[in-house]
């Protein structure tokens, strides 16, 4: 049996990190969050460092979604 090669790609994304001590007063001085772009554009990854490591993938659709929902929980 013939082993195929395996096809493999590389990709560049879209990635921006902050402090957390700026955002959220309960955070520690070396707390951060970073969010990630999805190399496919359809949704992100956050990870969050802050009193043990916090990890949520996400679509754009389900982001609106809670966007508008706090919206309306905020009236």
């Amino acid at each position: 049996m013939k082993k195929e090669k395996p096809i493999l790609e590389k990709h560049t994304r879209k990635s921006i990190s902050a402090g957390l001590r700026q955002f959220d007063f309960l955070a520690k001085d070396d707390d951060f969050i970073e969010v990630t772009q999805w190399t496919n554009g359809e949704g992100f990854d956050i990870n969050i460092s802050s009193q043990g490591e916090k990890y949520i993938a996400i679509t754009y659709g389900e982001f609106k979604a809670i966007k508008e929902m706090i919206k309306q929980l905020n009236k």
